[in-house]
């Protein structure tokens, strides 16, 4: 089995550890009706998308 000879140093863990993190999603406001939304992506409220009527909303 292996086992580590030394003990790992915190700076060594912390920078293996550098790209660990959340990611916050680019929001935009919607320029139908000015909800915020993610980016490149149909609007959940209104379902317009650049403009035009994607989706139905009832």
């Amino acid at each position: 089995m292996a086992v580590p000879q030394r003990r790992t140093s915190k700076t060594r863990r912390d920078k293996r550890r550098t790209h660990f993190k959340l990611h916050v999603p680019g929001m935009v406001a919607c320029d139908n009706c000015g909800e915020l939304k993610i980016a490149h992506h149909v609007c959940a409220v209104c379902g317009h998308y650049k403009g035009r009527e994607i989706v139905k909303q009832q």
